[in-house]
């Protein structure tokens, strides 16, 4: 017989009234308070889910007392998957998700806050503001072990658009040390094959004072057309490593097949005539060059 998976967890810690009058004790007469947040593998992991997206074990509560006390607060996240933040993320200084890192991920974590290395990652998900924004709120653990996708297509950063619903931090954002203007873009239409493809390209400098890494990010959608399509899709990004005023011409091809959805009654990708915007930008929400074409 086959019982499932049981935890149970045993232990002795003093009472976190104690714990936290230490830890605002000592970041009071601190200059700066480095606080590491955590979910760990005990909250979530393969085959289990959270059942919020709150910090465990009071820890919105400990970064929240801290930064009363010290206005130089650094938060640095442990967690496989977004948490809310909104009882403090107006009054820290800054945010390092760090998700579960290997044996390094301490000198890495060090080196991104002693400024030894520009950091350069992009969220692969939506931060959202609460709990109730997400596409799943509807729908989540209404039937045990069952998953009832009743947001469709519409999952992560194209729910958010489909709703117009401000995220906390979108998918695709990131800071750097550094800063990147984009400019100058052009479509350019061809065939390889016989398939129709176009080329994108743009001017990406570094207009900061520090070498760094950006991922611009192209994405396209529509409006306007008879079937209801996400208002953009993810269709490429790109690494692109810039010195201090440096600029670079970047190019992205996207073929047919990125206009395409999958008919359900046809059981196959499609593809809808009409007029497709093809945007390029820092993040989801952060598009900074946009152009439209027709596709046929």
């Amino acid at each position: 017989d086959h019982w499932g998976q049981t935890i149970i967890k045993l232990g002795w810690y003093p009472t976190k009234e104690n714990l936290l009058r230490e830890a605002v004790e000592a970041a009071s007469k601190s200059d700066v308070a480095i606080i590491f947040a955590s979910t760990s593998d005990y909250f979530e992991s393969e085959g289990w889910d959270r059942n919020n997206l709150l910090l465990p074990d009071d820890q919105d509560k400990l970064v929240e007392e801290i930064s009363k006390v010290n206005k130089n607060v650094i938060v640095v996240l442990t967690t496989g998957a977004p948490v809310t933040m909104n009882r403090w993320v107006n009054n820290v200084k800054a945010i390092l998700e760090a998700w579960f890192g290997g044996s390094e991920s301490g000198n890495a974590i060090a080196d991104v806050i002693m400024g030894n290395v520009n950091p350069s990652g992009k969220l692969p998900i939506t931060f959202p503001v609460r709990w109730e924004d997400c596409s799943a709120y509807s729908s989540y653990r209404k039937q045990d072990s069952v998953s009832v996708y009743s947001e469709g297509i519409f999952v992560g950063y194209k729910w958010f658009d489909k709703n117009n619903i401000a995220p906390l931090f979108p998918f695709g954002y990131g800071l750097s040390y550094t800063s990147f203007s984009y400019r100058n873009m052009k479509i350019d239409s061809g065939s390889a094959n016989g398939r129709l493809l176009y080329k994108v390209s743009f001017d990406l400098q570094n207009i900061g004072k520090r070498k760094g890494v950006e991922v611009p990010q192209l994405y396209v959608g529509a409006t306007g057309l008879p079937i209801q399509l996400p208002l953009k899709q993810l269709r490429g990004f790109q690494r692109i490593s810039l010195n201090p005023g440096e600029t670079k011409r970047v190019e992205f091809t996207i073929k047919r097949d990125a206009f395409s959805y999958y008919d359900v009654k046809k059981g196959m990708w499609v593809v809808e005539p009409g007029r497709y915007d093809i945007s390029v930008g820092s993040s989801s929400r952060d598009i900074r060059l946009n152009e439209s074409v027709m596709v046929k």
